[in-house]
C-alpha cells in the first residue's frame, strides 16, 4: 500500500464497519547492540538486563499481557539466541520472536520484520523493549482506536536531552527527532497500521533506519494524535548503567499503594520496598514471604503471652512489615494471584487472632484486668480485627460505592497501625491498654466506613436520571 494511497484514518473514527478497532497484538523491538550498556551487559542483550529479579524483556511482555494483549511478537537481532532462549523460559505461551535480518540499519529496519505477521491488522502497538511503564501509562494505548503515539510533555531536563521530541500540531505528532526544539518527547510507545511499513520503506531509502523517522513520514499521510501519559504515571528509558539505578529507584517507589495509611506510608514501605528490592533477585515466593510473616506475628504472641513485651513488640511489628513485602513481590514481579491474596489474607487473620490472644493471656497474668473482662476484650478486638478486612471486601464484592480507605486509615484500625499500636503499648508493659485501644480504632473505623458508604450510596441514588 502506498503512503499517499493510504486513507488517513482521522482520531476517533471507526473503520471498516467495525465497533471494535483496538489492537489486539503487539510488537516489541529488542533487537539493537545495546553497546553503552556494556559494563552491565558483558557483551550481552540488555534485554536480558534484570531489574527487580525480572528482565526487561519479560517485563515489556508481561506489561502487555496486563493490558490484555496476549499475542506479542518480539523482534530480535543481536544475542538473537539468548534472547530467544529466555523468553522461551518464561513466556512459553502467546509470544514468539523474529529474527530482523537489518536491525543494525535502526530500530525502524528491525519493525520491517513483523510485517508478514501484521500486514492484516488494522491496529497493533509497537513499544521499544528497553523502555519500562509503570500500572496505568499504556491504557490508552491498550483502548485506542486509532494511531497514536504515547508522549511526555514535561519530562525531566535528562530525559529530553537523550529522548526523541516530537512536534504536535492541533493535538497530532508530525515529527519526530532528536534535533528538534520541542519540548515533549516520544515515550517509545506506538498504536499504529500497516502503512508503517511503508513509511518505513521509504525512511530507509533515504538513509533513515530509525523508527522516528519511519513514523514521521508515517504522521505525513495518517493522523497520529498525541497521548500524554497520565500524571500519575511514569516511563524510563534504559540506555546507559546510570539509568538502571533510576530505573530501581522508580520501581521501588511504585510498590506504594494509594490506600496506604500513615504508618505504612511513613515506616513500613520505606523498609518493605527495601527489602524487596534487595531479594527480588532470588525471586523468592511470594507465598512464603506470607508464611514467614505469620511465623513472625505466632513467635510475637508467645514472646507476649510470656510477658516479653520488647522481645514481642519487634517481632510483632516485624511481621507487619514483613506482611508488605510479599504483595510486593508479586507486583514486581507480576505474579499476584488470586490464591495469593486469599492466603495472605487468612494467615493476616490468623496472625491478629493469636497476637489479641496472647494479649489477653499477659493481661490476665499481671492482673491488669479480670479473666472475665481479657476475654471480653479479645473477643472484641478480634470482631473488630476481622470486620475492619471483611466490610471492605465485602463493599467490593455487591459492588457498593467505594470509600476513600486512605482517610479512614487516619483512625488507625488498619492493620498496620493496629499492630504498631500493639508493639508500642507492648514495650510500656500495657497489654490491657493496647486491647483497649484495637477494640476503639477498629470500632470507630468499622462504623465509619458503614456511614461513608451509606451517604455514597443514597448520592448515587439520587443522581440517577429518572427513566419513568
Amino acid at each position: 500500500m502506498e503512503l499517499e494511497d493510504a486513507p488517513p484514518i482521522r482520531v476517533g473514527a471507526v473503520a471498516d464497519n467495525r465497533t471494535d478497532l483496538r489492537p489486539r497484538r503487539a510488537v516489541i523491538l529488542a533487537a539493537g547492540r545495546s553497546e553503552r550498556m556494556g559494563l552491565l551487559t558483558a557483551g550481552g542483550s540488555k534485554a536480558l538486563l534484570r531489574l527487580g529479579g525480572v528482565p526487561l524483556i519479560e517485563r515489556a511482555i508481561q506489561r502487555m499481557h496486563s493490558l490484555g494483549i496476549e499475542d506479542v511478537i518480539v523482534v530480535v537481532g543481536a544475542n538473537a539466541t539468548s534472547v530467544e532462549q529466555a523468553i522461551g523460559r518464561v513466556t512459553p505461551h502467546g509470544t514468539r520472536t523474529m529474527l530482523a535480518d537489518g536491525w543494525d540499519a535502526g530500530n525502524g529496519s528491525s519493525l520491517a520484520a513483523a510485517e508478514p505477521e501484521l500486514v492484516d491488522d488494522p491496529l497493533f502497538i509497537v513499544m521499544v523493549g528497553d523502555h519500562l511503564f509503570s500500572d496505568g501509562a499504556l491504557d490508552a494505548l491498550a483502548s485506542a482506536s486509532h494511531p497514536c503515539v504515547l508522549i511526555d510533555e514535561h519530562p525531566e531536563p535528562d530525559v529530553w536531552l537523550e529522548g526523541t521530541r516530537v512536534r504536535l500540531e492541533g493535538g497530532n505528532a508530525v515529527e519526530f527527532s532528536r534535533q528538534l526544539g520541542e519540548p515533549a518527547v516520544d515515550c517509545g510507545a506506538f498504536v499504529l497500521t500497516p502503512a508503517i511499513f511503508e513509511a518505513q520503506r521509504r525512511a530507509a531509502a533515504e538513509g533513515d533506519g530509525s523508527l522516528a523517522g519511519a513514523v514521521t513520514r508515517f504522521a505525513a499521510g495518517h493522523a497520529l494524535a498525541g497521548v500524554p501519559i497520565p500524571h500519575d504515571a511514569w516511563w524510563h528509558d534504559v540506555d546507559v548503567p546510570e539509568d538502571v539505578h533510576a530505573a530501581r529507584r522508580l520501581l521501588r517507589r511504585s510498590l506504594r499503594k494509594r490506600s496506604d495509611g500513615p504508618v505504612s506510608h511513613y515506616l513500613n514501605r520505606p523498609i518493605s520496598t527495601r527489602i524487596t528490592m534487595a531479594i527480588a533477585g532470588l525471586r523468592p515466593s511470594p507465598h512464603v514471604i506470607s508464611v514467614a510473616a505469620f511465623l513472625m506475628s505466632a513467635i510475637g504472641a508467645i514472646f507476649l503471652a510470656n510477658g516479653h513485651g520488647t522481645a514481642g513488640a519487634a517481632f510483632v511489628q516485624a511481621s507487619s512489615v514483613i506482611d508488605g513485602v510479599d504483595g510486593e513481590i508479586a507486583r514486581l514481579q507480576h505474579r499476584a494471584t488470586a490464591w495469593g491474596g486469599l492466603l495472605d489474607g487468612v494467615l493476616d487473620r490468623l496472625g491478629d487472632a493469636v497476637i489479641i490472644g496472647a494479649l489477653a493471656i499477659w493481661a490476665i497474668d499481671i492482673g491488669a484486668v479480670s479473666e472475665t473482662w481479657a476475654i471480653a476484650l479479645a473477643v472484641a478486638a478480634t470482631t473488630g480485627s476481622l470486620l475492619s478486612m471483611a466490610s471492605k471486601d465485602r463493599i467490593r464484592a455487591l459492588g457498593l460505592p467505594q470509600v476513600d480507605e486512605a482517610r479512614l486509615n487516619l483512625l488507625l484500625g488498619g492493620r498496620d497501625a493496629r499492630l504498631l499500636l500493639i508493639a508500642v503499648l507492648a514495650i510500656a508493659g500495657l497489654p490491657a491498654v493496647a486491647l483497649v485501644l484495637v477494640v476503639v480504632t477498629t470500632s470507630l473505623t468499622l462504623v465509619a466506613r458503614m456511614v461513608l458508604v451509606t451517604r455514597r450510596s443514597k448520592t448515587l441514588v439520587g443522581q440517577r436520571p429518572n427513566t419513568v
